[in-house]
């Protein structure tokens, strides 16, 4: 016999996954014409190892100012499993999320494009092929930081809600997500800063994102300039 619980569990995946083939379909045509091109598959992540927790909490801080070194592919693979990636069979992630339903998707603008992270087969999808750093931020150092994460929320997954607790809500699990590049960042001696100062309109229209999809907060990662 099923608990309630876990029949409410399988309800939200079952609503969950039928939300994720519904974005598929609708996505803006622009989107869609980058997704034709060959996914970018990344190494497997490390999921051993790394500085104690503790050791990490001591050192986390935020950063603007980056050298210009970019991430090996490697560490770029570990940052973005630590960031939201899957960490059970169950398809389960890094980080926790509102009403077990992804409302958050991360997007790595970097100097070849902006690269959509797909957790499922731990890959990136392109998104779009210019390089739009500077535009992920208010700040002069974004555009020279090798890497910047845009959360991006899916305000049409999120029913029942007013658009004020959409953006709270997703708020919320981005920031969820911040915690573990922070944490990550400092086991590997990175730089980061989790960043609000962004024009959301802009950065939405460069990112051609469909109506009902918005970004939360950016954040910068790269090696600390010395």
């Amino acid at each position: 016999m099923t608990h309630p619980d876990e029949e409410k569990m399988m309800t939200r995946r079952q609503i969950n996954a039928g939300l994720l083939a519904a974005a598929a379909l609708s996505a803006a045509p622009g989107v869609a014409l980058a997704q034709t091109a060959k996914p970018r598959k990344l190494p497997p992540p490390r999921q051993e190892g790394g500085t104690p927790l503790f050791t990490a909490l001591m050192h986390r801080k935020s950063t603007r100012e980056y050298a210009g070194r970019q991430l090996p592919e490697q560490t770029l693979s570990d940052l973005l499993w630590a960031a939201f990636g899957v960490n059970r069979p169950s398809g389960d992630r890094t980080a926790p999320y509102w009403r077990h339903i992804m409302v958050i998707d991360i997007m790595a603008a970097m100097a070849d494009g902006v690269w959509l992270y797909e957790p499922r087969t731990h890959g990136l999808v392109a998104h779009l092929p210019s390089d739009i750093r500077a535009q992920t931020g208010l700040q002069d150092f974004v555009g020279s930081a090798p890497l910047n994460l845009v959360y991006i929320a899916h305000g049409e997954r999120m029913t029942d809600i007013s658009d004020e607790e959409r953006r709270l809500y997703a708020s919320v699990d981005s920031a969820f997500i911040g915690q573990n590049v922070y944490l990550f960042c400092a086991s590997e001696g990175l730089a980061t800063v989790f960043r609000g100062a962004v024009d959301h309109p802009k950065l939405e229209r460069a990112l051609q994102l469909p109506e009902q999809q918005f970004v939360t907060f950016a954040q910068s990662v790269g090696y600390p300039r010395t």
